[in-house]
């Protein structure tokens, strides 16, 4: 297996572009899909308080062997606690949860416009105080649009680091990609292959098949040469496996095109301007 490429973020930390997720994994089962993740040669952990599972990410870490420093861990604040003092309170409880003293990189999970009289921008300040102490090595957002993007950039210090969208071949995103590329901020993929929708595309199937690969590890592979950075989950070992086996083989430019041309703007989440959910 050759070895995952790193991004530079706009803050000059790295983050490994090819990572495992953690979204809709059971925590009883969230400790072994991490450790084989681990095993198999991820370096890049995503999960988030509203997935429930912190606790057991931080377990198969601590159990790995590997140094602290080796292992990129991203975690995403919880929507109900964006209230500045809740966000401080629910820092600190990742940090304990994961039994880590510091998060790689740290989140606004949904900008919430309908929520808290649309004020993101103190939970994002409030990132700030973690960022400059020390305590989040990078931090970003997740599901904001450009003119989300925009408040931040003119009434706070400090940019986002990435931006965390849905992005697949049926929901390209250019529009979002090219506000964040103008602005240095790096784009992650959530639901890099829809849920398994792209899969069964004959365009995408058609490709693997040329290229030896299966349809997921040809999507995944579109994603890296598009820029984007990646965590796809599993709890099935020989899928995480294959999963990160996309670094030796490359898509044609045509390839490349073929996929991006999929778009429809199709989304298989919720809608960042409206979505206002608050875990019970």
């Amino acid at each position: 297996m050759s070895a995952v490429p790193d991004v530079m973020l706009n803050n000059g930390q790295q983050i490994p572009q090819f990572g495992f997720g953690v979204f809709q994994i059971e925590p009883a089962d969230t400790a072994g899909a991490v450790s084989t993740a681990l095993q198999a040669g991820y370096r890049h952990i995503d999960t988030a308080q509203m997935y429930g599972n912190e606790k057991e990410v931080g377990e198969a870490i601590g159990k790995s062997g590997l140094d602290r420093a080796d292992v990129f861990v991203t975690s995403k604040l919880n929507n109900g606690f964006h209230r500045p003092d809740d966000a401080r309170r629910a820092f600190d409880d990742s940090l304990d949860a994961l039994g880590i003293d510091y998060i790689d990189l740290f989140l606004i999970h949904w900008p919430l416009p309908t929520r808290y009289d649309g004020d993101y921008v103190s939970t994002w300040q409030t990132l700030e105080e973690f960022y400059r102490a020390g305590r989040a090595r990078s931090i970003g957002v997740s599901n904001f649009q450009p003119h989300h993007l925009r408040r931040l950039h003119t009434e706070c210090e400090i940019p986002p680091a990435v931006n965390q969208i849905e992005v697949h071949p049926y929901l390209t995103q250019d529009d979002v990609r090219a506000f964040c590329g103008e602005h240095q901020i790096a784009v992650e993929a959530w639901s890099p292959i829809a849920q398994g929708m792209v899969l069964d595309d004959p365009t995408i199937v058609s490709i693997a098949s040329g290229a030896g690969k299966s349809p997921a590890q040809v999507v995944l592979r579109w994603h890296i040469e598009r820029g984007d950075i990646i965590f796809p989950k599993s709890v099935t070992p020989a899928r995480i496996r294959e999963n990160i086996d996309i670094f030796d083989f490359e898509l044609s430019g045509q390839d490349t095109e073929a996929i991006s041309a999929l778009n429809r703007n199709l989304r298989t989440g919720p809608d960042p301007d409206t979505f206002d959910m608050i875990p019970d």
